[in-house]
C-alpha cells in the first residue's frame, strides 16, 4: 500500500476511534429533577434604543414556550427556583447603543413565591430574589442608579443560559458556572423558540442516556 494511502487511512481510523470515545454532553441528575424555574433578562443587559420592548418580549416568549412544555412551573420567586434561566436578545451587532439603569425584569416585585403562567394573564408583575435580598440578579443593580446612554459590547446573537437556582438570600446563583448555554441567531424568537427547543432535547437525551447507564 503507498504510504500516501497508509497515511489516509490511519487518520480515518484514528478519528473514528476519538468519535466513538466521545461521551454524550448529558445534564446532572439534580437539572434534570428540577421542576421550579425562574425567567430574567439578564441583569447586565441594556435597553436597546432601537427596539426597547426586545428583551421584555424575548422573556415572555420563552416563559410561554417553557409553559406550554409542561415540565417546569414558572416562579417569581428567586428563592423558589430550581433553575433560573437568563435570557438576552441580539441584534446582529457585537456592538451597540443602549439605556442603562432600568428595571428590565419588571416592576414593581412581588413576594412571597407568588407563580403565574403566561396562558393565565398576558401581563406579568416583575421578579425578586427575596425580601430586601442585595444580590438579586433579577435587578439592574450592575448598573447605574440611573438611566442613561451607555454603549453595550456582546454577543450578535441570542442568548439562553441556564443556572442552578440557589435558597441562600446571600448569593446570586448568577455568580455560579451556568448549567448549559445555548447561543443562536433568532434563538428566542416565537413561536417556535428554539433556545427552549434545544434545551428540550438536550433533557430528553440526558433522561436516555442515564436510564441506559444505571
Amino acid at each position: 500500500m503507498p504510504l500516501r494511502k497508509l497515511f489516509a487511512l490511519t487518520a480515518i481510523i484514528l478519528c473514528s476511534a476519538l468519535a466513538s470515545g466521545k461521551k454524550k454532553a448529558i445534564l446532572p441528575v439534580d437539572v434534570l429533577r428540577a421542576r421550579t424555574v425562574l425567567v430574567i433578562v439578564d441583569p447586565t443587559a441594556g435597553v436597546d434604543v432601537r427596539d426597547p420592548n426586545a428583551n421584555r418580549a424575548a422573556r415572555a416568549d420563552v416563559e410561554k414556550a417553557l409553559d406550554q412544555w409542561g415540565r417546569f412551573t414558572l416562579v417569581q420567586e428567586g428563592l423558589t427556583a430550581d433553575l433560573v434561566i437568563t435570557i438576552r436578545k441580539g441584534n446582529g451587532k457585537l456592538i451597540q447603543p443602549t439605556i442603562g439603569g432600568t428595571p428590565i425584569n419588571g416592576t414593581p416585585p412581588v413576594s412571597g413565591g407568588t407563580t403565574t403562567s403566561p396562558t393565565q394573564s398576558t401581563t406579568r408583575a416583575g421578579v425578586r430574589w427575596g425580601p430586601g435580598i442585595p444580590n438579586d440578579p433579577s435587578s439592574a443593580g450592575t448598573q447605574p442608579s440611573t438611566p442613561g446612554p451607555q454603549i453595550e459590547a456582546g454577543s450578535a446573537q441570542d442568548i439562553f443560559i441556564v443556572y442552578r437556582g440557589s435558597t441562600d438570600p446571600n448569593w446570586s446563583p448568577l455568580d455560579a458556572p451556568s448549567v448549559w448555554r445555548y447561543s443562536g441567531k433568532d434563538g428566542l424568537a416565537s413561536p417556535s423558540v428554539p433556545a427552549v427547543e434545544a434545551f428540550r432535547k438536550l433533557i430528553a437525551e440526558s433522561e436516555k442516556e442515564l436510564a441506559s447507564h444505571p
